[in-house]
């Protein structure tokens, strides 16, 4: 997806009236910082596609909105959600941190919970985690207290998976394999979750992991 770049004649219809979050950079043809960040911008726009957009504001070109928005320095970011500001940062950000700025508005799919989330969910008692990946990577490491049930056996095993005693959530290697079993689930009124990101995002968040000598 490419970066759009946006003015005062603009605004209202690519920002104020969009119906997905957008990730303003507030940026000028003289800032160098801007020019390192273009390649992040693009990579973040590639990365989201439709969920999102990302686009560019000149304020020597649009000098009315930066006023209004009180921006000082380029570059600048704002996230505007449901037509309003809802977060801002000042400086050269990398794809990650413009990433974290927009995550907590991107729609998300039904079931998704986030490392974070599952870990408390985990420790109040209230899920039942499944390690959906192959035995032989359960073996060498996984989420403390999960069950292993790889996901080429779970639909066989829909029994099993209910008498784990809590709500199940799957995981995977990266989530996108959980996710399309979630889905499918969904279509049979099968109530499951699954770990956004998987087995990566959770390393990634520094949470504890089982690894069996």
């Amino acid at each position: 997806m490419a970066v759009l770049t946006v003015n005062e004649q603009s605004f209202e219809r690519e920002i104020m009236s969009s119906e997905v979050p957008v990730l303003v950079e507030f940026s000028a043809e003289w800032c160098g910082p801007c020019k390192m960040v273009a390649p992040e911008l693009k990579a973040l726009s590639d990365e989201l596609g439709e969920k999102a957009k990302i686009v560019t504001i000149d304020i020597d070109r649009s000098p009315n909105i930066a006023r209004q928005l009180g921006v000082q320095s380029v570059p600048t970011f704002v996230v505007f959600h449901q037509g309003r500001p809802v977060g801002g940062k000042v400086g050269a950000l990398k794809r990650n941190q413009l990433r974290e700025m927009i995550d907590p508005y991107l729609p998300r799919a039904e079931g998704a919970l986030k490392p974070e989330e599952l870990f408390q969910l985990i420790r109040a008692n209230k899920v039942s985690v499944v390690d959906a990946r192959d035995a032989a990577s359960f073996g060498r490491a996984h989420i403390p207290g999960a069950t292993s049930m790889p996901a080429d056996e779970l639909e066989g095993r829909l029994a099993e998976l209910f008498m784990l005693g809590a709500t199940p959530v799957l995981y995977c290697r990266s989530g996108d394999r959980t996710k399309e079993i979630v889905g499918k689930l969904a279509g049979q009124d099968v109530v499951v979750g699954f770990l956004e990101g998987g087995l990566l995002a959770w390393e990634a968040s520094g949470l504890p992991m089982e690894r069996p000598d």
